[in-house]
C-alpha cells in the first residue's frame, strides 16, 4: 500500500476525529447558549467533560501495545466519533450534551494517539518525514470545515440538531473512505525505556510544557465562536472566525514543515509565545482584537502539537507510541484545566478576561521552560562528552 495514501488518510482521519469529533462543540457553542440549552458557565463544563474523556483515552491508548489492541483503538475511535455526532442531534439541555462530549474525548484521543504513532512510524521508515509532519494539517482542515458548515447552517437558518446532523454526516463520509488506507500496526510497540538521563529528564519537562500549552490555547480554541458572537451581535460575520483559524492552523504546519532540521526547540519557543500574544489579543475586544487572536493562536495551533511530538521522537526515538500517549493525556490534563478556569472566570467576574490573562501567562512559561531544557540539555551533553 502506497506510504502516500496511508499518510493522506492518516490526516484525513485526523481531520474528522479532531476537527468534527473533537472540536465541533465550538462553533456550535453560540447556537446552544442563544437556544437556551445551556449558559456560558456549563458550557465550559461541557467543554471540560470532553477534555477528560481526552485524558482518560490518551491514557489509554499508552497501554495499546499489540497490533490488535491498537486497531480496536483506532477504529473504535474513528466509529465512535461518527455515531456520537450524529446522536448528538438528539441531544437536549446540559447532560445529554455533557455525556455525549465526554465520548468523543475518548474516541479523538484513541485516534490522535494510535495515529500519531503509526504515522510518524510509516514516515520514518519510508524517509517521508516532512510528509509525515503535514498529517498534523488534518485537524486545521476539519476545523475550518466545521467553521463552513456552521457559516452555511447560519446563512440558512438552521438550528444546532440541524447542524449536528451534517457534521455527523460529513464524518461518516470521510471515515469510509479513509478506512481501506489506514496504516497498519504490524509489531508491538516497544514500552521499555531507552536508558540515559537525558530521555527522562527531557520527556518530564516536555509534559509540563504541553501541558500548559493545553491550558493556554484551548480558551480561544473553546471559546472563540462565542466571543465573536457576543461581538457581532449574531451576525453571520461572526461565524468566519472558527474556520480562519482552522486555516491558520492547517498553514502553520505547512510553515513549520519547511524549517531546517534540528531546530525544533526554537520553533516550539516561538510557537508558544506567539500564542500567548495571541490570547492577550483576544482580551483587545472587537474585531481587530479577535483577528489578532485568529491569527496569533491559530497559526502555531498545530504546528505546535507537531514540534512536541517531533521533540519527543529526538529525546526517546524508540518510544513513541508510549510518549505519544504520555505527552496527550499531559495535555488533556491542561485542556481540562481551562475550561473549568473558564467557568469560575465566567462564575465570578461575569467574562473570560481573568482566564485569558493566565492562559497567557501559562504559554509565556511554557516558553521558558523549553529554553531552560535546551541550556539544561547543552550543559549535561558538555558534561558526558568531558567524562568520556
Amino acid at each position: 500500500m502506497s506510504p502516500f495514501m496511508q499518510l493522506l488518510a492518516s490526516a484525513v482521519a485526523l481531520m474528522m476525529a479532531m476537527g468534527i469529533g473533537r472540536f465541533a462543540l465550538t462553533p456550535q457553542l453560540p447556537r446552544l447558549i442563544a437556544e437556551g440549552q445551556f449558559d456560558l458557565t456549563a458550557g465550559g463544563l461541557i467543554a471540560a467533560a470532553n477534555y477528560l474523556g481526552y485524558f482518560l483515552g490518551a491514557v489509554d491508548g499508552m497501554f495499546a501495545r499489540q497490533p490488535a489492541q491498537v486497531r480496536l483503538r483506532l477504529h473504535g475511535g474513528l466509529w465512535l466519533c461518527v455515531l456520537l455526532t450524529l446522536a448528538s442531534w438528539a441531544a437536549d439541555g446540559f447532560w445529554s450534551h455533557l455525556l455525549l462530549r465526554f465520548g468523543t474525548g475518548v474516541a479523538s484521543a484513541w485516534v490522535l494517539v494510535m495515529i500519531t504513532s503509526l504515522s510518524q512510524q510509516l514516515a520514518n521508515a519510508h524517509g517521508r518525514q516532512r510528509l509525515g509532519a503535514l498529517v498534523f494539517a488534518g485537524p486545521g482542515v476539519g476545523i475550518a470545515l466545521t467553521g463552513l458548515l456552521a457559516l452555511a447552517a447560519h446563512v440558512r437558518g438552521l438550528d444546532s440538531a440541524a447542524l449536528w446532523l451534517v457534521y455527523g454526516v460529513a464524518a461518516l463520509v470521510m471515515l469510509l473512505a479513509l478506512l481501506p488506507w489506514l496504516p497498519r500496526a504490524l509489531e508491538t510497540a516497544p514500552v521499555t525505556v531507552p536508558s540515559g538521563p537525558i530521555e527522562g529528564t527531557g520527556i518530564g519537562r516536555l509534559g509540563l510544557v504541553y501541558a500548559l500549552y493545553g491550558l493556554g490555547y484551548i480558551l480561544p480554541a473553546t471559546f472563540l465562536a462565542q466571543m465573536a458572537n457576543q461581538q457581532f451581535q449574531g451576525q453571520w460575520l461572526a461565524d468566519l472566525f472558527w474556520p480562519a483559524f482552522g486555516l491558520a492552523a492547517a498553514l502553520g504546519v505547512v510553515v513549520a514543515s519547511l524549517r531546517r532540521p534540528g531546530r525544533s526547540q526554537t520553533w516550539l519557543t516561538a510557537t508558544l509565545w506567539l500564542q500567548g500574544l495571541g490570547v492577550l489579543a483576544c482580551l483587545l475586544g472587537g474585531g481587530i482584537g479577535l483577528g489578532l487572536g485568529v491569527l496569533l493562536c491559530g497559526g502555531p495551533f498545530l504546528a505546535c502539537m507537531q514540534l512536541v511530538m517531533q521533540r519527543s521522537r529526538e529525546l526517546a526515538p524508540h518510544a513513541t507510541q508510549r510518549n505519544a500517549g504520555l505527552l496527550t493525556a499531559c495535555f488533556a490534563l491542561g485542556q481540562l484545566s481551562g475550561p473549568l478556569l473558564a467557568a469560575l472566570s465566567s462564575h465570578f467576574s461575569g467574562g473570560l478576561q481573568p482566564a485569558l490573562v493566565l492562559a497567557a501567562l501559562g504559554l509565556g512559561l511554557a516558553g521558558v521552560l523549553v529554553l531552560a531544557g535546551g541550556v539544561s540539555r547543552s550543559a549535561v551533553c558538555a558534561h558526558l562528552g568531558q567524562t568520556r
